[in-house]
This record gives structure tokens, C-alpha cells and sequence, in this order.
């Protein structure tokens, strides 16, 4: 099973719980209501900023942001099938390079 996305923690756990509809929390964290229903709706990434506006309008650390959209963005890289066949760099005792 993937992450969990952080938008969908924003959308469930914050917007819901507090009855703010997207366009009140955009005014709020001064972003586009664009930006952030694309976020919210899972299809784009949280950025740093967007996290640091997340921080100081919610009190939930920057870092649980970025921490949640990094082990998304992970795992949804290692299950796309877009990185394979890489082999793992041996190390070459000095005076043997090729």
C-alpha cells in the first residue's frame, strides 16, 4: 500500500475538521485556490514553502509535511518501474581503476 499523500491529511484531518472550504485556506495561507486544490485533491506535490505556510496557519511542523510528500514521492518512484537495472558501484582498491 502506497503513503499516504499529505493533501489527503490536509483535506481529512485539517479543511474537514475545521469546516474550511479550499478557498478560505488559500486566502489564508496566501496561496491560489489552484495551487492549493491541487494539492489538497493529491495532484501536486507539497513544496517547502507550502509547508512552512501549512506550519504557521496550523501549527503541524514543516518537516511532518515534507516528511509525509517525501515517503510518497518514494515509494511512488519505486513501485512506477521507471528505475531498474541500475547496479550497485563496487568500490576499487586505488591502483586497480580500469
Amino acid at each position: 500500500m502506497p503513503p499516504v499523500h499529505p493533501g489527503s491529511v490536509l483535506r481529512e484531518d485539517i479543511l474537514k475538521e475545521m469546516k474550511l472550504t479550499i478557498t478560505k485556506a488559500a486566502q489564508s495561507l496566501k496561496v491560489s485556490r489552484k495551487q492549493l486544490s491541487e494539492v489538497v485533491n493529491e495532484t501536486a506535490a507539497i513544496s517547502a514553502e507550502m509547508a512552512v505556510r501549512l506550519e504557521d496557519a496550523f501549527g503541524v511542523s514543516a518537516e511532518f509535511w515534507l516528511d509525509m510528500q517525501k515517503a510518497f514521492d518514494i515509494w511512488k518512484v519505486k513501485h512506477s518501474g521507471k528505475v531498474r537495472d541500475i547496479r550497485r558501484i563496487s568500490h576499487e582498491p586505488i591502483g586497480h581503476a580500469s
